[in-house]
């Protein structure tokens, strides 16, 4: 397995330079997505370990994170855009380009194959789909959890207008920094949100915030608390009725989650 992982990453390093072009505006999305790439193969791997998975499945964490977001590469150099409304599930492309060109899937075992497979699938997905096996169940919610661990990396600068960020007591009031009342109420309730229902910058947040809901170890979600992720997005969230009630549930969730221990039998 350890030289099949070689011959994987050296393809995906040579795979994703092919994307790579003197645009610049071009290529700040394209160096995201390859440093994103990075680190997530790298938490996945990381968050296998803290499972006690066997080497082998340590090492199948690690294919996983390391092809979870391949397809976005061709999605942009078709659609010019990473928005999959607008374009085409970046998940499922990513599986048909690990079928057209990924030569080392075949060295994989077909179980193996199977459960990659399964989590790359589900990996963007609002829910997993519904499936019996508990082995791809635990690969699905590894990947889930490194993806959005790193994404909250990714988008801690975005969470505030240009420029914002550089101003410490900055405090949002125009409108499209607002939260719809209907992801107020489903904050307030604990609930996950419609993402087809964004409408506004403060929604975007909100539901970024409301992720946490949906992170499945608790070495993830402790990761997250001390990045101080959850507390920046709190920090910019709008003065708005009926927040602090969803913040107040979210921090009693976090806590409880928090001091849970994390056993996966495989």
């Amino acid at each position: 397995m350890e030289e099949l992982l070689k011959k994987m990453h050296n393809w995906m390093d040579d795979y994703m330079a092919r994307f790579v072009t003197d645009d610049e505006e071009v290529m700040q999305g394209i160096r995201i997505k390859m440093i994103h790439t990075g680190y997530v193969t790298k938490i996945a791997r990381e968050l296998a370990q803290h499972l006690k998975l066997t080497t082998h499945d340590v090492q199948l964490a690690e294919v996983m994170g390391l092809f979870h977001d391949v397809g976005r590469f061709r999605q942009y150099s078709l659609y010019k855009t990473f928005n999959d409304a607008q374009s085409e599930d970046h998940a499922d492309l990513g599986l048909k380009v690990l079928t057209e060109e990924m030569p080392y899937m075949a060295e994989l075992s077909p179980e193996d194959e199977v459960v990659v497979r399964f989590a790359i699938r589900n990996h963007n997905k609002k829910e997993i789909e519904p499936t019996e096996d508990f082995r791809k169940l635990v690969f699905a919610r590894l990947l889930r959890d490194a993806d959005k661990l790193d994404i909250y990396r990714v988008l801690s600068p975005y969470l505030v207008p240009d420029g914002a960020q550089k101003a410490p007591n900055f405090v949002p009031s125009d409108a499209s920094q607002l939260v719809s009342p209907d992801f107020v109420r489903d904050f307030a309730e604990g609930k996950q949100a419609d993402y087809h229902r964004l409408r506004t910058h403060g929604d975007r947040k909100l539901v970024r915030l409301m992720w946490v809901y949906d992170v499945n170890y608790s070495w993830t979600l402790r990761k997250m608390v001390e990045r101080g992720y959850v507390d920046l997005i709190i920090k910019y969230l709008p003065e708005q009725e009926g927040l602090d009630e969803g913040i107040r549930r979210l921090r009693e969730y976090i806590k409880e989650k928090c001091a849970a221990e994390d056993r996966v039998d495989l």
